[in-house]
């Protein structure tokens, strides 16, 4: 079935998805984003934007004390116990700006279903060649949320939060499949 951001029914058995009828297993999900959450989400995005450093810092603080897992996957923080030295650490800045810069673009994307696709298949691709398991992106995306809920204050809402969570879906379904491509071409040497 496969992984799609529109509410029309999804695409099926695409060349390259994987497997003898071109669906991926772990890939059954179908993620509806309506006009309606596109727009919430766009809209939140611009407010969110101005405070992207510390949102981004926030997320990873927050995912290495809810998941301490996740920092086997950063070689650097793999032994940082003190949250304050993640706080202030500029590799973690970086990379939380980095994921911002991610989710801008898929924003940015978020009609473009194509486009939109393609952009986080190569992340997971990436996320291969970085060792980093797809058992770890939902928490991504959990901590995200709630990073950006104090941001959003009062404009927090149910539906918000609903639309944040299946674009977050749809980006973890997406990159599983692009981490399971890239897991199955032949090494280059």
């Amino acid at each position: 079935m496969g992984c799609s951001p529109s509410a029309e029914t999804p695409r099926s058995g695409r060349a390259g998805d994987g497997g003898e009828d071109g669906r991926e297993e772990d890939d059954a999900v179908r993620v509806s984003l309506s006009a309606e959450s596109r727009r919430v989400i766009r809209q939140s995005w611009r407010e969110i934007q101005e405070d992207v450093s510390r949102v981004g810092i926030i997320m990873f603080v927050r995912l290495f004390e809810t998941h301490p897992e996740c920092k086997d996957i950063f070689f650097i923080f793999k032994d940082v116990d003190d949250v304050e030295a993640l706080r202030t650490s500029r590799e973690l800045r970086a990379h939380g700006l980095r994921t911002m810069s991610f989710i801008e673009k898929t924003v940015a994307r978020i009609d473009q279903d194509e486009r939109l696709e393609q952009l986080i298949l190569e992340l997971g691709r990436k996320h291969y060649r970085y060792s980093a398991s797809p058992k770890y992106y939902e928490y991504v995306g959990t901590e995200f949320i709630r990073a950006i809920q104090p941001v959003l204050k009062e404009r927090w809402s149910p539906a918000l939060e609903e639309a944040w969570k299946m674009l977050f879906l749809y980006i973890t379904c997406t990159m599983k499949r692009g981490f399971q491509q890239a897991q199955r071409e032949p090494a280059h040497t």
